[in-house]
């Protein structure tokens, strides 16, 4: 028999002149095809198939590289086009040097952590690992996700819980199984992400501003006064964009621009309130600035750069987390009322709810403190309470991403959704009856099938309207 020999295609896709960077391979070898796919740089997926001739085998390689070819792939040099650039956020964290605060309990996550959302139900945590940790206010650990890459931060779009990832990727954590929500372009360097009503906002280390719809299709894209943009906050009309230059206002619709502000200062945090934007910044002040005109309204000042801050509803405390290691809390005009010491390191993100200060910090630690004035007062004299150290349970599973659906069984309820071929466009619709049957469904992509049907929890109309939203489990109909 003679020496069989290999032949290799290897394609890559750029999509936008240099949007998402992907590559898909095919060598034949005889009887065997092998497929290996996945983003550049990566190592990817392969699946090899075994065909009856070598002609088949042959006939079938040449019909899945036409197909990518018409997809817009191209005859590439594996290396010479990079992987996603990725910042890690490395900052010195020193000791504070004011009285401690009153930690209730403290969480070891393993890794720095910047990822942290506070609801009525759970606290969530996500740190430079890509572990995903739920907990109850009570410091309970009761569940972990494990994500592919470093989780940049958590947001929450009502029902929907997204982590943004490291290697790209936006997660939808809502369900028993992250799944991803969005894929960020290759020649944007995430920094921090936010959303509203399905439309996700991206702010990266060019100073860039990027939307992309519930479709996770590009909408725009603007280029800010200053680079490294750490800020970004939506809104149904705006979105809010911090960088090193200032903090500049967006229209939703088009990105036109409506104000800009500059700042003392990198901007390093940003958060939303009803009518204001707060942004602090690497000069250890924290700006309130009207969402309407972009008027300065107070300057809230600390001792150190400021890496995070938060309020109470509608901007009655401001609470900010500076680098060294210590926590704020002002009233709304700008006094300082107590500055406290964490004890874990310096803050990089945090959220207030029902008098308690959550933070996540640079040593990965996730801690309740009791920020009722009770608490506060007994801390400034000196006397608080000794933390529970909690801990994960030893046999937590780590649930991690799949495109892999279950069954759904003859007794299972929920909504009916089909996903329908349009021109080169896999689109989900409803097939339940009493929806809309001209709306699409915001549905994960990857586990789309031009076809076929599947069963989930339900879905609800976006704020908007003009679209679903999908939520709960999603199982296959045979």
């Amino acid at each position: 028999m003679g020496r069989v020999v290999a032949q290799n295609t290897y394609l890559e896709l750029s999509e936008d002149g240099g949007g998402a960077h992907k590559y898909y391979e095919v060598i034949v070898s005889g009887l065997d095809v092998t497929i290996t796919y996945g983003r550049i740089g990566e190592t990817g997926q392969t699946k090899t198939s075994t065909f009856a001739t070598a002609e088949k085998a042959l006939a079938a390689a040449t019909k899945k590289i036409g197909e990518k070819t018409r997809k817009g792939y191209a005859p590439a040099v594996r290396g010479v086009r990079q992987r996603r650039a990725v910042s890690r956020r490395v900052i010195q964290s020193t000791r504070s040097t004011a009285r401690q605060a009153p930690v209730l309990w403290r969480f070891a996550s393993g890794a720095a952590a910047f990822g942290i959302f506070i609801d009525e139900n759970r606290c969530w945590v996500g740190n430079q690992n890509g572990d995903v940790y739920t907990v109850t206010h009570g410091g309970e650990v009761t569940g972990r996700f494990r994500l592919p890459d470093g989780v940049k931060c958590i947001v929450a779009d009502d029902f929907w819980i997204y982590a943004g990832a490291d290697d790209g990727k936006v997660y939808d954590l809502s369900g028993k199984v992250p799944r991803v929500a969005y894929e960020i372009a290759e020649d944007v360097d995430i920094y921090w992400l936010d959303i509203d009503d399905g439309v996700l906002g991206v702010s990266d280390r060019g100073g860039r501003i990027t939307t992309i719809n519930h479709e996770d299709e590009f909408q725009w894209a603007r280029s800010g006064a200053g680079d490294y943009a750490w800020m970004v906050r939506c809104d149904r009309d705006a979105v809010y964009h911090g960088h090193s230059k200032g903090v500049a206002r967006y229209a939703a619709a088009d990105g036109s621009p409506v104000w800009h502000t500059p700042t003392n200062g990198d901007v390093l945090f940003g958060w939303q309130e009803r009518s204001s934007v707060y942004a602090g910044t690497s000069r250890g002040k924290v700006y309130r600035l009207g969402k309407a005109d972009g008027a300065v309204e107070a300057v809230y000042t600390c001792d150190a750069a400021v890496f995070s801050c938060a309020t109470a509803p509608d901007g009655r405390y401001v609470f900010a987390g500076d680098s060294s290691s210590s926590v704020y809390c002002f009233d709304q005009g700008g006094e300082l009322l107590w500055k406290l010491a964490t004890g874990c390191g310096s803050a990089f993100s945090m959220q207030f709810l029902d008098d308690r200060l959550y933070i996540v910090t640079t040593d990965g630690t996730l801690a309740c403190i009791d920020a009722s004035e009770q608490a506060i007062h007994a801390a400034q004299a000196g006397t608080v309470p000794v933390p529970l150290d909690v801990k994960a349970a030893a046999g937590l599973a780590a649930v991690e991403p799949t495109v892999t659906l279950e069954v759904a069984a003859q007794s299972d309820e929920g909504v009916v959704v089909e996903c329908v071929r349009e021109g080169d466009k896999l689109r989900v619709r409803v097939v339940s009856p009493g929806y809309e049957s001209g709306w699409y469904v915001q549905f994960p992509k990857n586990v789309r099938e031009a076809g076929a049907r599947y069963l989930v929890d339900g879905v609800r109309s976006s704020g908007r309207g003009g679209f679903y939203r999908s939520y709960g489990e999603i199982k296959r109909l045979l």
